[in-house]
């Protein structure tokens, strides 16, 4: 037996509204964090704490600045990692700098 979700998916496939199964789902999950703004910060937390994504990328998913996102981990205990700049480049940066000034 078919749930009600199940019969609705092959309804809206059927008649047109979405090309295949994946689409609709695609649309109804963007409807949904549209609808639950608070979904897209979770979102976020989690790509961050998963290493998926990095701060400035999942400050942007959560639609916060990033000083906004990083209290949010602060808040929620998640360690803020820097990432790791090879030492040639961050004296390669310096240099750049101080020949400005």
């Amino acid at each position: 037996m078919k749930t009600i979700l199940e019969e609705l998916n092959e309804i809206l496939v059927s008649v047109g509204k979405y090309p295949n199964r994946e689409e609709l789902i695609k649309d109804a999950l963007r409807a949904l964090i549209r609808s639950k703004p608070e979904l897209k910060r979770d979102v976020a937390i989690e790509l961050y704490k998963e290493k998926e994504v990095s701060l400035p990328r999942a400050a942007e998913i959560s639609g916060l600045n990033i000083e906004d996102f990083k209290e949010i981990l602060r808040e929620k205990g998640i360690k803020i990692s820097l990432p790791h700049i090879a030492r040639e480049e961050l004296d390669r940066e310096v240099e750049s700098i101080l020949e400005i000034v």
